[in-house]
């Protein structure tokens, strides 16, 4: 017997989110759950009900990529979580997350030293593989065998130094769907995800709602016990030959007075 797949219940999650009138549908009757119907998500894509219903129950799991494309479209998609949709069925290379303990180039352990900037490598699950001084000065949570989303929700210390929490962990659960797609049900990722889930309601109710963001770096605020208020630029640079690490840097706007700050906290 078929059942939940990652394409199934991610379906089922953005189609909760969106409201008759999102789609231009009278909001009329009383609806016993939130968002669309099925047949409603049928009619507006161009695909038989029960088709979609294969699709929500795990029945069918190689829809067309036209048919994504339409479900994209009705489910108000952005381009990241389109392309996220297309990924749950068709995934690129493979390219399953290695452990903690997964080797970091020699180059990129190198360039943690030289940089002179809070930098660290992350794996697609965002476990910390290296960090440098910088880093730890920044964040106590950015080391070596620490998971940067177990910080996030777990950690008061970590809490504290994010004026808008709230925002940046939403955006952190969002990125770490992005990061791993389909393998988000290998057994190291779904204990992780199991253990915040009974840990932390905020988790859950965001992780519910199957939200994706790309990879592609911030300005985040900080509030340091040493350094104050920072206002901190995070890129993110893909590291070559690996299974999805990741070199992270935050850095200041030259001349001003984050940058100031950002450098009497780093390490000399």
């Amino acid at each position: 017997m078929a059942g939940p797949t990652a394409l199934s219940t991610y379906l089922q999650a953005r189609r909760a989110l969106v409201t008759p009138a999102d789609v231009g549908l009278p909001g009329t009757g009383t609806r016993r759950t939130p968002g669309l119907r099925r047949e409603e998500v049928a009619t507006l894509a161009g695909i038989s009900v029960d088709y979609y219903v294969r699709l929500e129950k795990g029945r069918d799991t190689n829809p067309s990529a036209q048919v994504l494309t339409a479900l994209a479209r009705v489910l108000q998609l952005d381009a990241a979580a389109t392309a996220h949709l297309h990924g749950l069925v068709r995934p690129g290379e493979p390219d399953t997350p290695g452990p903690a303990g997964e080797e970091v180039p020699e180059g990129s352990r190198l360039l943690l030293d030289a940089v002179g900037l809070p930098a660290f490598v992350e794996s697609r699950a965002f476990d910390v593989l290296a960090a440098n001084a910088a880093a730890g000065a920044l964040s106590p949570a950015i080391r070596p065998g620490a998971n940067r989303l177990r910080s996030m929700f777990l950690d008061d210390a970590e809490r504290a130094l994010h004026p808008d929490w709230d925002r940046d962990a939403a955006t952190m659960v969002a990125e770490f769907r992005a990061s791993l797609g389909p393998d988000l049900t290998t057994p190291a990722v779904a204990a992780l995800v199991e253990e915040l889930s009974a840990a932390s309601a905020t988790f859950r109710e965001v992780w519910r709602r199957h939200d994706v963001d790309l990879l592609t770096g911030a300005v985040v605020r900080w509030e340091h016990p040493r350094a104050g208020a920072l206002a901190l630029r995070r890129v993110n640079y893909p590291v070559p030959g690996t299974r999805g690490q990741v070199l992270v840097v935050y850095f200041a706007a030259p001349g001003g007075d984050d940058a100031d700050r950002l450098a009497d906290l780093t390490p000399g």
